[in-house]
């Protein structure tokens, strides 16, 4: 069943408004952001490089684990910062090179490219927070943010669980998750079967075979630092992607909009995309270049089109409109985002699920 917002003809044109008067006020300088991004790839690559290449050199046991973890850290920031904007073909004028950039970033961290890129565009940005058609709400029933879900007895209990289970998050992700997605999709012909099967189980050896094997084989640390070294990496990656995610939709006053039995929202998909997103940082440069954009949450789901690089200077245009038509932008900081996130666990472990009349 195909979602569908409801039509509302203000909303419609308030959008399109703030994208004409973007269009018309802002200067997309592609130099400006082509030399923004180049910087940017060599700062985040040189560091991967150099992080990678000490995983070989170090001998110290404490040091090589605190190195595996910087390098897994930062293959975490490529992703927000190059991979999330790859996807939305946002960079390169040839999607061929923003497509094969997402390849090569999510191979790094494990996971299988082409099956996040279609759930991540044609559900989550299409119905955010919505229960059945935002894919990213089924994560796990461990954790109870929609207040229509079922509550359990354990759920009273998960903003103090909370971390604990998501620092295994990126290891089900590559291990588990992803192979649930492959046995359940679905081709038209054997030769796009044969070929996904085909790039997905290459692409897994490629990641077990340089973060596992490699060092392995050539570090001077014995098998079971270097697997302490992984799984430690796995748990901080899977804290901070989570915590950083979970902030951008899910914190004390979120919305989440209901789908009737026919797949009709219960709103306009522009108030939708503004209504479920957090920000922490929109008019930062510094954030922005950290987060890689994930921290305007707002702009990238009105404007995904668009790279983040001219997402501060959006958000002062964005903002102000929405504001002078009634519409307060949700923002925190970072930890007060991480502190509201888990207040609202705390509050969807004891209220119970609101089913619509």
């Amino acid at each position: 069943m195909k979602a569908k917002h409801l039509n509302i003809p203000e909303d419609t044109a308030l959008y399109n408004s703030i994208f004409k008067e973007i269009n018309n006020t802002i200067v997309m300088d592609k130099n400006k952001a082509n030399r923004y991004f180049l910087f940017k790839f060599l700062f985040y690559g040189s560091l991967s490089l150099a992080s990678y290449a000490l995983i070989f050199v170090i001998e110290n046991p404490f040091l090589f684990v605190l190195d595996f973890v910087f390098f897994g850290f930062l293959a975490v920031l490529l992703c927000f910062n190059f991979a999330h904007d790859f996807s939305h073909h946002a960079i390169f004028k040839r999607p061929f090179w923003d497509n094969l950039g997402f390849e090569f970033i999510y191979t790094m961290v494990g996971a299988h490219p082409e099956a996040w890129k279609g759930r991540h565009l044609n559900s989550h940005h299409f119905a955010p927070n919505v229960e059945n058609f935002d894919t990213d709400l089924a994560i796990t029933g461990l954790i109870r943010v929609l207040p229509t879900s079922e509550l359990k007895w354990y759920h009273k209990f998960q903003h103090i669980y909370a971390l604990f289970a998501y620092a295994t998050y990126s290891l089900y992700w590559v291990f588990i998750k992803d192979f649930i997605v492959l046995f359940k999709s679905k081709h038209i012909d054997f030769p796009a079967k044969f070929r996904y099967y085909i790039v997905f189980y290459i692409l897994k050896f490629v990641y077990v075979f340089y973060l596992l094997i490699l060092p392995i084989m050539f570090s001077q640390q014995s098998m079971v630092v270097v697997f302490i070294a992984f799984l430690t990496m796995h748990f901080v990656q899977s804290i901070y992607t989570l915590l950083t995610f979970f902030i951008t939709h899910h914190i004390s006053d979120s919305n989440y909009p209901i789908a009737d039995s026919n797949g009709l929202i219960n709103t306009s998909w522009f108030k939708n995309q503004v209504n479920s997103s957090n920000n922490f940082y929109p008019f930062s440069y510094i954030g922005n270049f950290i987060f890689g954009g994930v921290n305007n949450h707002i702009a990238h789901h009105l404007f995904p089109h668009i790279s983040h690089y001219h997402y501060p200077e959006i958000n002062i245009l964005l903002f102000r409109r929405l504001k002078e038509n009634g519409i307060e932008p949700s923002v925190t900081t970072f930890l007060g985002g991480v502190v509201s996130h888990l207040n609202l666990l705390k509050k969807m472990g004891h209220i119970e699920n609101k089913i619509p009349v």
